[in-house]
């Protein structure tokens, strides 16, 4: 009987191969198969790669469930995610990059139109997260304090005004202030602005457009469109453009969704971009890098802000870290084919 067949034999037709089979397969202890899988130092590189093959070979698989409950610890990160939002999906990516090189994984629990943060959150907590990084929450201080009393809180992306809490963000005004800086610099005065309704986010962002249009002298030119941070937003609000007697010579929207919203209404009027309209959006989302779209935006550097995340949720977790640190980064602008200078 091959080991193969000895394995079905002993465990059952149905039942997953063990730790000891697959020492037994290679010739060694449990003990040092366990170190192996668990990409803990000791064992010898020809060892290791025996061992994965061996695992490999018999569908081996960790029980996560019995070393949690050994070690008492899940190691896990509890993320909330909006699953509408490209943004939020290049976050995960480099979040789950981060997390595993310091030994942690990742729980995702998704925002949708019938699904609120409440439930999300209650999720992550049921799945014993032991800290929660949130992506853009909107919940209101006193409830993300009382939250982090339960497990620490990382808020991504968002100010959050009287809460003491780890918050990893933007400086989304100085992000909106250097795309209206490129587009004066191009030479344009008319330039709108689609909002993004409301909370934190859409209000920094807006400052940082009515801050830079009256920095450069042009105050009586802020123009503001009602949006959100939806396509059809952005198309609505192009719309309520062409409607009117005269089109700004830019518009800049306020995320990635929005703005190619703003290109595919303009596109279907056959307003030329960037020959009759340049348009900008903001996050430098998987979209905006589309050839079909090539959008000038602006970087909110979601590598940098996932690894700070996790920085964050470790230190509370595992260095005892207590006192609450809020981490800026600097956005950065990134031009691509959609602005150019006014005809």
């Amino acid at each position: 009987m091959d080991d193969d067949a000895s394995v079905r034999h002993r465990n059952g037709a149905r039942k997953r191969p063990r730790l000891e089979d697959v020492a037994a397969r290679v010739g060694v202890s449990t003990a040092s198969v366990s170190l192996v899988l668990r990409g803990v130092p000791g064992p010898s590189e020809r060892t290791r790669q025996r061992v994965l093959k061996a695992a490999a070979d018999l569908g081996y698989q960790v029980d996560r469930t019995a070393s949690t409950l050994a070690s008492r610890r899940s190691r896990l990160l509890g993320v909330m995610v909006d699953i509408h939002s490209p943004f939020h999906a290049d976050l995960v990516e480099h979040l789950h990059t981060a997390a595993e090189e310091v030994g942690y994984d990742l729980v995702l629990s998704t925002l949708t139109r019938t699904r609120d943060e409440q439930t999300a959150v209650e999720t992550l907590l049921a799945f014993r997260s032991e800290a929660l990084i949130l992506l853009g929450p909107t919940m209101p201080a006193d409830a993300l304090t009382a939250l982090d009393g339960k497990a620490p809180v990382i808020a991504v992306g968002s100010r959050i005004a009287g809460a003491a809490l780890d918050v990893v963000r933007t400086a989304d005004d100085d992000g909106v202030g250097q795309v209206t800086d490129h587009l004066v610099g191009l030479g344009h005065r008319e330039i709108a602005y689609v909002d993004g309704g409301k909370g934190v986010i859409a209000t920094d962002r807006r400052r940082g457009y009515r801050t830079a249009m009256r920095r450069h002298g042009l105050a009586d030119q802020v123009r503001i469109l009602t949006g959100d941070n939806t396509e059809a937003s952005g198309e609505r609000a192009a719309r309520h453009l062409l409607d009117g007697s005269r089109l700004p010579t830019a518009v800049v929207a306020f995320n990635d969704q929005c703005a190619i919203g703003v290109l595919a209404a303009l596109t279907r009027a056959g307003v030329a971009v960037p020959g009759q309209v340049s348009v900008a959006g903001y996050d430098d989302d998987t979209l905006a890098r589309l050839s079909c779209f090539n959008l000038t935006t602006v970087s909110q550097g979601a590598r940098e802000q996932a690894r700070h995340a996790v920085t964050a949720a470790v230190e509370r977790l595992d260095q005892d870290r207590t006192e609450p640190r809020e981490v800026v980064l600097t956005p950065h602008l990134v031009v691509r084919g959609t602005t150019a200078a006014p005809a």
